[in-house]
């Protein structure tokens, strides 16, 4: 099994178009070491020929092409399937962009079916143009893939409030173990997390890799930089950093652990800052465009 880091940014990318956060200037004018990031999505094959994009981001065509996941002829593409996590315009709108398939095979929970086609209306649109085949997501079912690879989505709970679609319920926002069916070999991807419940922390721990949510440092880093008034909890994000913190509790996996969908407000994306001194301490990486995780036969 192969997992290749397509986006390794939160919703906006690194720099945003509209920021002058310490970070987004560093990157620009190149006074401190950092590298720019798309946004968050990874492509994931069992075979190295079948591939399954799990997020679709508004940055889709150009990470198809820098992975070398484009056509070698004709239009035999060898992206089999979309799954996604949630509903977010960052992990959706890219589902536009791929409307010139034949058809596209969409995997996803009822409750962000919902929000796509009642709340956002991108999935109306997207089917005025190619046919979609909804494949429903049902947490703790595995599903095989193709290619030797296979499925487990998990809910990720949030009582964050949705800008559209379900309010409240399971399946908003969820979690997916990838297992390579000849060795046993799991990863887990997990781009947004409210909380690593002891049931989330479960499904992580004989995973050999584990890439999460990295969004924020601190919980009110937002705040603090004067950029929103929500705190990353309340954005449906843990943050690094603190009691309860994604350091603190997935410090004890085994396996590898990478941050992804990392804001561009984060400090640990400046390679010299303390803060990411302190995630590389604590033996977390922090994802770039491009990272790949192997589970070799």
């Amino acid at each position: 099994m192969l997992v290749r880091v397509l986006g390794s940014a939160a919703g906006g990318g690194f720099p945003q178009w509209n920021c002058g956060c310490p970070g987004c200037r560093a990157v620009r004018d190149g006074t401190r070491p950092c590298r720019p990031r798309t946004q968050s999505a990874i492509a994931v094959s069992g075979d190295h020929e079948q591939w399954f994009l799990v997020n679709a981001s508004p940055d889709v065509r150009s990470q198809i092409e820098s992975a070398g996941l484009n056509p070698v002829g004709g239009r035999a593409t060898p992206l089999r399937a979309v799954l996604l996590t949630d509903a977010e315009l960052d992990h959706a709108l890219g589902l536009l962009l791929l409307r010139e398939a034949e058809s596209l095979e969409l995997h996803c929970t009822p409750a962000v079916r919902e929000a796509l086609r009642d709340g956002t209306g991108l999935l109306p649109v997207l089917e005025a143009y190619c046919p979609v085949e909804w494949r429903e997501v049902v947490p703790g079912e595995q599903v095989p893939l193709g290619g030797g690879l296979a499925y487990r989505a998990f809910d990720a709970p949030t009582d964050k409030r949705a800008r559209f679609g379900p309010q409240r319920g399971a399946g908003r926002v969820v979690g997916y173990r990838f297992t390579d069916e000849r060795t046993g070999g799991a990863v887990a991807y997990l781009p947004g997390a409210q909380e690593i419940t002891d049931a989330v922390l479960a499904q992580l721990q004989d995973c050999a890799a584990v890439l999460v949510d990295g969004t924020c440092w601190c919980d009110e880093e937002m705040p603090r930089l004067g950029l929103a008034g929500k705190t990353a909890r309340e954005m449906g994000h843990l943050p690094m950093s603190g009691p309860g913190g994604s350091l603190e509790r997935l410090g004890r996996l085994p396996g590898r652990r990478i941050y992804v969908h990392v804001n561009n407000t984060n400090p640990v994306l400046l390679e010299d800052s303390p803060e990411r001194r302190e995630v590389e301490r604590c033996g977390f990486e922090v994802a770039t465009d491009g990272t790949e995780v192997r589970i070799q036969p």
